[in-house]
């Protein structure tokens, strides 16, 4: 209690002598205020921007879903009573999505698409505009007897036609009248594979498409009659009236989860960045701290003279601090809170994104947090090291001391900082688990460069003397008191560790989309294969293709609802296993182990087996779902909720990319129930033209066929990493221009050392070309050091990314390498040079006058 009071007694006076000594102006810490403004800003601008584009969505969700409720099914239409009930609650549009083959006119040519089939209601929210500007209506009717339809401009350019030429959908010929310019409901559709094509219901009919066991999505959207009654009450009353009809019901203010969801990951992801970025930057915290008590030590011993305790000044000095703190988080907050319009800007036409400035509180205020709490974490140490140094030690002294043991108070504050700034990364994530093997990794490097660093001191402590009085200089530079080595390795360690991590990553990746997945994936997928077609469709390809494999299984579409009768939506689904329960997942039934999966746990079924419904689910996705043999799954198939018990778990292939299904059912399941066919093309030897042979006969024989090719669903895929890769190389290199800030702080801080050497050196005869080389050695040594970690640093996190999470092959890219270390090279020496220019320069006589 008495500390206590003591301490909040001397409060007041520590805030007058604070504010006093503030007045001298902010000299010595721009490079400290430069660290926290970059890492706060950017979390600040990753997060403010994510909430700009979903509180857009959650605004926009009428537009967006096109309705204020959508009731999806799954091959197939609503049935009566179904029907009645969506219509009883207001005005309904029917629109039909389905991939699907389109052809030029004269069939040279054909072109996979996302077909959508809008009724005259649609849309009955948002506006659908297309050039002509014209009526939808207009555009898609019948006249002369062929109807119309819209394209997006991609797919004109595929097909090789223009607006008012003929294309086939099917068999029927349509004329092309005009092209889409915005489509209010697309991003409620989720993402498109292929370029749009919008046609009339009418229209769809018409030409054959849809079969028994085609891939089509009906959606019901409805203009609510009265608009204040609750969506999730309409849910919960549809579910109950129709338990069996395996909709998925989605409301206005839910109108694109998986747009939020991907939203929500990305800025956690580049949040995460930024701490990095911060976590870099405290080294620069924790070097302008130490060099502002240095240039301060007359005060302090001023202050220690006329009997100040040391709680006293800590506190004076940690005041001055914070306030320089406030002012780069506040700088770091407005610049934040600024590329939200600029990001806005660039977004535009892809995502939705709200006009003006918008200001996110929640945003700013985890963005200020993370800044307030680095700024602590970092300066209590320094600080603490101020109170234990006597006065005459400070008088005495060229430089302040900064290695001394303080008590062990100081310690737990600066733990007790770091865990904060942990918790509030963790507990602010979605996927927790990721936040923390993040900061773990963060903080494990940490230790380790902080390893580095003194074993690199201790190298050139015991290196042997060379003849180079340049080199030999360098190399004492590194393991004498006071060095740059351990700033140097920490701060550019930790920021090239995060560059080349994540270059390591996008390489590996679109290396396996373009290498060994391209290599070992099949030619072609074929969906939609009608039964009867079967045969037929087996002579075409043995013409077309006559070495290539044909694999082909009989293709239905399911939802899970429940595990053991536990409604799925009530569970805690592991992250990595929620894409099994997001909509409908392709299912099959097979008498036999597929030849491409191994069995891992179970038994097989007998081939005439006739008992209760079995199934065989993914080993890794069961592992995730917590499964185990036994238990149940309710899966909806064609509006009938089927229960099947879990004979075994296989292992999947999943990136060999044949046909691999989470769940196979035993045959005597689904006896009776329409289906059509998937079937997949491999032919190793074949080529581009062979391949568009291929297309253009299989398109040409079955107009109903979605044929895609495999090599351009592998282009898309490289093409989306490639363009991820830019925002997040971009976040991921604010922790390099942060480690260039600290380097340079680390510099500028050691620089008055410097001059007494570099003059002391010159009056004994040294040369400025010497003393050049010498300080170049060093950096580039140091430099050398820290890529070298960083490169071992990176390799092993990509290694545990590919393989561990993605399950994918891992191959090092010696060209990433490289450019790590010249990148390491050339912020060491080109940073370090100029900042020491100044010295090469230093007169003599002022400074040997000081000495």
């Amino acid at each position: 209690m008495r500390s206590a009071r003591v301490f909040f007694g001397h409060l007041p006076l520590a805030f007058r002598l604070a504010l006093r000594e503030m007045r001298g102006g902010l000299r010595g810490f721009y490079i400290f205020m430069l660290c926290i403004l970059l890492g706060t800003a950017a979390i600040a601008g990753v997060n403010s921007v994510a909430r700009s584009m979903t509180s857009a969505i959650d605004a926009q969700g009428q537009e967006i879903l096109a309705g204020d409720l959508r009731f999806g099914l799954k091959n197939r239409d609503a049935s009566v009573d179904e029907l009645a009930y969506i219509k009883s609650l207001g005005k309904v549009q029917l629109s039909t999505n389905l991939r699907s083959m389109v052809r030029s006119g004269d069939k040279s040519t054909q072109a996979l698409t996302e077909l959508k089939a809008v009724d005259g209601a649609y849309p009955l929210y948002g506006t659908f505009t297309a050039e002509p500007d014209q009526p939808m209506q207009d555009l898609l009717a019948e006249k002369n007897g062929t109807f119309g339809a819209v394209a997006q401009p991609l797919l004109l350019d595929r097909l090789g036609v223009k607006v008012g030429d003929t294309i086939l959908l099917g068999d029927m010929a349509m004329t092309v009248r005009g092209t889409i310019v915005a489509e209010p409901d697309a991003l409620s559709d989720g993402f498109s594979f292929a370029p749009r094509l919008v046609v009339s219901r009418d229209a769809l009919t018409r030409s054959g498409l849809v079969k028994i066991g085609s891939l089509v999505d009906n959606f019901y959207r409805v203009k609510l009659d009265d608009p204040t009654r609750g969506r999730r009450d309409i849910r919960k009353e549809a579910e109950a009236k129709f338990p069996e009809a395996g909709w998925s019901v989605r409301g206005s203010s839910n109108a694109a989860p998986s747009l939020s969801e991907n939203i929500e990951r990305f800025s956690e992801f580049l949040t995460l960045v930024g701490l990095a970025a911060l976590a870099a930057g405290g080294v620069g915290v924790a070097n302008a701290v130490g060099a502002f008590l240095d240039s301060k030590r007359q005060v302090i011993a001023s202050f220690k003279s006329l009997g100040a305790p040391g709680h006293l000044i800590v506190m004076i000095y940690m005041i001055q601090i914070l306030a320089i703190a406030a002012i780069a988080i506040l700088a770091g907050l407005v610049i934040g809170a600024a590329i939200t319009p600029i990001a806005g800007y660039f977004l535009e036409g892809y995502v939705p994104v709200p006009r003006g400035l918008n200001l996110y509180p929640s945003a700013l205020g985890i963005a200020a947090l993370f800044g307030l709490l680095t700024t602590i974490a970092f300066s209590i140490l320094p600080l603490g090291r101020s109170r234990l140094i006597r006065a005459t030690e400070l008088f005495r002294s060229q430089s302040y001391d900064g290695w001394r043991m303080v008590p062990l108070r100081y310690y737990i504050s600066a733990a007790a900082a770091f865990l904060l700034i942990a918790l509030l990364a963790v507990f602010s994530s979605e996927n927790r688990f990721i936040a923390l093997v993040f900061l773990l990794a963060t903080a494990g490097a940490f230790v380790v460069l902080r390893l580095v660093a003194a074993g690199v001191a201790l190298i050139a402590r015991r290196a042997p003397k060379v003849t180079s009085p340049a080199l030999r200089l360098a190399i004492g530079n590194i393991h004498r008191p006071g060095s740059l080595t351990a700033s140097v390795v920490l701060s550019l360690g930790l920021g090239l560790t995060l560059l080349a991590s994540l270059a390591l990553i996008e390489g590996n990746l679109r290396g396996n989309l373009a290498g060994a997945m391209a290599e070992k994936a099949p030619n072609f997928f074929f969906v939609d294969i009608q039964s009867r077609d079967l045969d037929r469709f087996r002579s075409v390809l043995a013409t077309t293709s006559p070495k290539g494999e044909v694999v082909e299984v009989p293709m239905l579409r399911g939802r899970i609802l429940a595990f053991n009768g536990e409604d799925v939506q009530k569970r805690s689904i592991d992250p990595a296993a929620r894409w099994v329960l997001q909509g409908d997942r392709g299912i099959t039934y097979s008498q036999a182990l597929p030849t491409n999966a191994t069995l891992k746990e179970g038994q097989w079924w007998a081939k005439d087996y006739s008992g209760e419904p079995l199934v065989s689910f993914s080993a890794q996705e069961a592992g995730e779902l917590r499964l185990k043999i036994g238990d149940t799954v309710t899966v909806n198939v064609l509006g009938r909720n089927i229960t099947a018990k879990i004979a075994n778990f296989r292992k999947v292939e999943w990136r060999s990319m044949s046909i691999n299904f989470v769940m196979v059912f035993s045959p005597n399941t689904f006896k009776g129930a329409p289906h059509a066919w998937l079937a997949t093309l491999t032919d190793g030897h074949s080529t581009t033209a062979a391949d568009g042979k291929v297309m253009r006969e299989v398109t040409n024989a079955f107009p109903g066929i979605t044929s895609v090719r495999v090599k351009d669903a592998l282009d898309v895929a490289s093409n989306i990493v490639a363009q991820l890769a830019v925002a997040i190389r971009a976040a991921a290199s604010i922790a390099i221009v942060v480690s260039v800030l600290v380097l340079a702080g680390a510099i500028a801080a050691g620089n008055r050392a410097r001059i007494h050497d570099a003059v002391v050196l010159k009056t004994l005869g040294a040369k400025r070309t010497m003393l050049m080389r010498a300080y170049l050695y060093e950096y580039f040594l140091l430099g050398l050091s820290a890529s070298v970690f960083a490169l071992a640093a990176a390799t092993a996190a990509a290694w545990y990314v590919m393989i561990a999470i993605m399950d994918l092959p891992f191959s090092f890219l010696p060209g990433t390498a490289a450019s790590t270390v010249i990148l390491a090279l050339l912020v060491t020496a080109g940073t370090g040079l100029l900042g020491t220019w100044s010295i090469l320069g230093q007169k003599a006589a002022p400074v040997l006058r000081e000495l």
